[in-house]
């Protein structure tokens, strides 16, 4: 369906059409005014929308003020509605009653730029803690990207609060912010009885990086390299969503080739991911021997990853338009012999796991359970959701890059407690090793980078990472970034984890959370 008409049907012709603006591929945007977004946020809300991001920008085209953005998606459309709000003062009305996913999204905003959504049901910091200097906003055009004079001291009245959970015999479990190992830092905040869980509060947000700050200014292909800095073990996923803006905005038709390459990569990193995740969950419930087949595996995972690429993340391979070298034709075919043997092993290694009803089922059935019902008010993506029988995929619902050629088949559960996030992971390894393989198959001749203008302009780019769904937003002006927002997967999962812990005891949190595998730096961004 032609987008406008798309969004003329949406908004029941409450909005004057002659305001919309039709963007790049897939997205709708609106410009409205206060009268307006009222009426437009009850008719998303009464049709079953998602609000799938919320972001600002200072100075946005004729705007020398702040413009809220207000990203939406609705199941069986391929378009995004994105409602364009320009705000007359640093005030604004918040929409988390009728979408909570918007809590943290406002809080986001009233940290970096000022803006104060007064009737907010909550207030409180997000990424600013306690000794960041008062009435400081890092994201203001007017702040130069240096280094921060924090507050040597708290007062005790200023210090973060957190939800009070009362009763007889409850009591109060911190851990964290610093964990043992190599984990990055968060803090837990569990209310128990005896050992379990009435209450679980998250608080992330511990070593900011400024990196959406630290864009600002930079070229397409200086920025490319931020964004493999997001989260690590999604430096493809979140390459791949930068440059898919770079290249709408710029209307550049990335090569065939390269798109079967990134494609390849793409997958190779939601396989490794999903090896990690599983592995976790087994190790977490001390059963080392059926556990260390997933590492194994996993660790050959990345060891083709540098044979293909040079790098065991595949960092330096995705550029705006296309790719930053070719692949050889014999550095694929052994790939294909690898994963071909790969399955069969990996196979094995789900059926000594699954064999082990004491060991590992016991544990994981009902554990750490998901309610669907929490899926679309959360905004809660990828394995996560499917496992608790959402049918959301980005390949298929909005697809990027070949993946609308590929066929793929939505993969879900029902029950939504560990078990099933691990074998909804398992059953996503083998689709990813066949789409690989296809794609080996079917590699067609030719150049794997396009040559052409980075043009100005914006653009929402959004992608299947493997924790779910990633949202990037890109305003390139004179030929550099203005404002770039991203949103990974783990911003909203974060939030579903204080729900899933619900009614389990303290010992199983490790093992929920495992099963999530939820980033922390891709949500500290």
């Amino acid at each position: 369906m032609n987008h406008t008409k798309e969004l003329i049907s949406i908004f029941s012709k409450e909005i004057p059409a002659k305001n919309i603006v039709e963007g790049c591929n897939n997205e709708v945007y609106a410009p409205i005014n206060e009268e307006e977004f009222a009426k437009a946020i009850t008719t998303l809300s009464a049709r079953d929308s998602s609000l799938i991001s919320l972001f600002c920008a200072e100075s946005f085209g004729k705007n020398k003020g702040f413009t809220l953005f207000y990203a939406f998606e609705k199941a069986g459309s391929e378009e995004i509605i994105i409602l364009q709000r320009a705000l007359k003062s640093n005030h604004a009305n918040s929409i988390a009653e009728q979408f909570p996913s918007a809590s943290w999204y406002e809080r986001e905003i009233m940290d970096g730029f000022g803006v104060r959504f007064d009737d907010a049901f909550d207030k409180r910091r997000l990424f600013l803690h306690e000794r960041y200097p008062d009435d400081f906003h890092p994201l203001l055009k007017s702040f130069k990207n240096e280094k921060v004079k924090m507050k040597s001291s708290v007062k005790p009245e200023d210090e973060y609060q957190f939800r009070e959970v009362h009763g007889e015999g409850v009591y109060h479990i911190p851990v964290g912010p610093v964990h043992a190992g190599i984990i990055e830092p968060g803090h837990f905040r569990f209310s128990v009885i005896g050992e379990t869980i009435f209450n679980l509060e998250v608080r992330m947000f511990w070593k900011h990086r400024g990196i959406e700050k630290l864009a600002e200014g930079k070229t397409p292909l200086e920025c490319v390299r931020i964004a493999e800095t997001i989260s690590g073990d999604e430096t493809v996923a979140n390459a791949v969503a930068f440059s898919n803006a770079v290249e709408k905005i710029s209307n550049i038709n990335v090569p065939v080739r390269a798109w079967h390459l990134r494609t390849i990569f793409l997958e190779l990193e939601r396989i490794y991911s999903h090896l990690g995740d599983m592995a976790g969950m087994i190790i977490d419930i001390a059963y080392p021997v059926g556990a260390s087949p997933f590492f194994i595996l996993r660790e050959e995972m990345f060891r083709q990853n540098d044979a293909l690429t040079g790098s065991r993340f595949m960092k330096g391979i995705v550029a705006p338009s296309g790719l930053k070298k070719d692949i050889p034709e014999d550095a694929l075919g052994n790939l294909s012999s690898y994963l071909e043997a790969f399955s069969g092993r990996f196979c094995e290694a789900i059926k000594v796991a699954h064999s082990s009803s004491f060991s590992v089922i016991d544990r994981l059935e009902t554990t750490g359970v998901v309610r669907k019902d929490l899926i679309k008010p959360l905004h809660i993506t990828g394995p996560v959701a499917r496992a608790s029988g959402a049918l959301t995929d980005t390949r298929i619902d909005h697809p990027y890059g070949i993946y609308g050629n590929l066929g793929l088949s939505r993969k879900f559960l029902e029950r939504g407690d560990v078990i099933s996030r691990f074998d909804l992971k398992a059953a996503e390894v083998l689709d990813s090793v066949r789409i690989i393989r296809k794609m080996i198959k079917e590699m067609p001749k030719g150049s794997v980078i396009k040559a052409g203008d980075i043009a100005d302009g914006y653009a929402i780019s959004v992608v299947e990472a493997p924790r779910g769904q990633s949202v990037h937003w890109l305003y390139l002006k004179n030929g550099v970034v203005d404002r770039y927002k991203v949103r990974t997967a783990s911003f909203c999962n974060w939030q579903a984890i204080e729900h899933a812990v619900l009614g389990n005891i303290v010992p199983d949190f490790p093992l929920i959370n495992k099963s999530m595998n939820l980033s922390y730096a891709g949500t500290d961004l």
